[in-house]
């Protein structure tokens, strides 16, 4: 699946400033852990003002249409298209061709972060680029860090995958049914998203960040 050369902390930056071109502040709260779902629900909902609700709420008729159905690249790439995310231009998308076509998705809304979601074994993965591996302080304490602290990132898993050079990074991913619904895979791509933007923020302190620009 290809991979865009920047990495997640670019975006996250991005992110924040046309947060706080929006009118948007942050805030940090405490929680219980069992409490993250909500929260991000909550999250979502106070930004309600600046983004449209309707990217969680798709028609029913478009949910109804592949119940049961396994998704192909090309209809889902029409019915993404099709949806208030796309239509509203909170994100883009392309089909990328090839012997395992995937789709090329552009989230607006977190910074231009890229997503690429891919079809295949009955499955739906979407996964984003995070940081490469050669740029971690203290590669196994940042590992164990990130197991213990997992369920922080609800829906999404981080691992470390090989690109097409023989570089080892570390992405972001979540995965579907190939027959979920619509409204279900969008959710996805805006869970993964934050979810991205969250991570960079929680594991700043073991990325090299000098190392990171020199890339």
């Amino acid at each position: 699946m290809k991979k865009n050369i920047k990495s997640s902390a670019f975006y996250q930056q991005q992110y924040r400033r046309r947060l706080r071109e929006q009118g948007l502040i942050k805030k940090d709260v405490w929680i219980l852990p069992e409490n993250t779902n909500k929260l991000l629900e909550i999250e979502k909902k106070f930004r309600l003002s600046i983004v449209s609700s309707t990217s969680f709420n798709e028609k029913q008729e478009n949910n109804e249409m592949k119940k049961n159905e396994v998704w192909s690249i090309t209809d889902l790439y029409q019915a993404l298209h099709d949806s208030e995310l796309f239509k509203q231009d909170f994100a883009s998308i392309e089909i990328i061709d090839g012997v395992d076509a995937c789709l090329h998705i552009v989230m607006h809304k977190y910074g231009d972060l890229p997503l690429f979601l891919s079809v295949s074994n009955q499955q739906i993965i979407v996964e984003a680029l995070l940081w490469p591996v050669d740029i971690v302080i203290q590669r196994t304490q940042f590992n164990e860090e990130i197991l213990c602290t997992r369920k922080l990132f609800p829906l999404s898993i981080i691992a470390i995958e090989k690109t097409g050079d023989g570089s080892l990074n570390y992405i972001m991913y979540g995965a579907l049914s190939a027959s979920s619904l619509l409204s279900d895979i969008i959710y996805e791509l805006e869970t993964l998203s934050d979810n991205v933007i969250k991570a960079t923020e929680a594991y700043e302190h073991h990325i090299n960040f000098n190392k990171l620009n020199q890339n």
